[in-house]
């Protein structure tokens, strides 16, 4: 295998356990089982890959697959990367995050206008100076669900690290409140830079899931229940309902050549 083209569409099967032909046109990607299991679920469809590095389920009706790709931006870059093989006409990412500023609470929604590439996977894609940003009519349409739920979400920017023990820094935490941002995870930036290269339309939605900022808001195993059982479900359905909607009802997505 010589060519990009030639190993993502022999590597997705293998991550994956999917045929290509299995792939819906629309996906929703997640760090997390439990969606995958609610979205199998939901829909009665079986759980692919299982015992592989990441696991799908699709919805051939709606077009729409789940991905659990695993954790961390070198697994959204991989991700990223071999879904190329397909060419999806829309990624959204279901995603956690901490809130850094005060008005970003538990259980909030999030639709980040940009993110900070602190991750550095990122680099090995694009320059360090091109801003990670997402298709803009994936998120005003995935904005109308979440207007339609009866539920409110912030914009501002997402700190994106490769850091996943980081609650304990100072230095760290000061410099996101410098940065103005409004959260901050481990995936967002990097999935919004290799979708620009790989030229995938691409969306994040993304749960406030603790207040890391404080002590007292560090994650803990109790806190993360609760936000999981308060708000996974509604998190979930309004992905599902705009990435199985959006090809009937939304704007073209891909509104620039690349």
């Amino acid at each position: 295998m010589k060519t990009k083209a030639e190993i993502v569409k022999n590597w997705l099967p293998r991550y994956t356990g999917t045929p290509l032909e299995e792939f819906g046109e629309y996906i929703l990607l997640t760090n997390f089982s439990n969606y995958l299991e609610k979205f199998a679920k939901r829909f009665d469809v079986p759980i692919m890959g299982v015992g592989r590095a990441m696991q799908t389920a699709t919805h051939k009706a709606s077009g729409l697959t789940i991905v659990n790709y695993g954790m961390g931006s070198a697994n959204a870059a991989t991700i990223m990367d071999l879904l190329s093989a397909v060419s999806p006409k829309g990624v959204l990412f279901l995603g956690k995050c901490g809130g850094v500023k005060e008005s970003a609470e538990l259980g909030h929604f999030i639709l980040p206008i940009a993110a900070i590439r602190g991750e550095g996977t990122s680099n090995d894609y694009m320059a360090p100076e091109a801003p990670a940003m997402p298709s803009f009519k994936l998120h005003k349409f995935v904005s109308e669900k979440i207007v339609e739920s009866s539920m409110d979400y912030r914009t501002g920017v997402i700190y994106t690290t490769n850091r996943r023990v980081w609650e304990h820094d100072e230095a760290f935490k000061q410099k996101l409140r410098e940065l103005r941002v409004i959260g901050v995870d481990m995936e967002t930036a990097t999935i919004f830079t290799v979708g620009v290269a790989n030229e995938i339309p691409r969306g994040a939605l993304l749960l406030v899931s603790d207040r890391p900022m404080t002590p007292d808001g560090v994650k803990t195993e109790t806190s993360d229940k609760i936000v999981t059982d308060r708000f996974v479900d509604l998190h979930l359905d309004i992905g599902i309902r705009a990435m199985t909607e959006i090809g009937v009802k939304g704007e073209p997505i891909k509104h620039f050549t690349y």
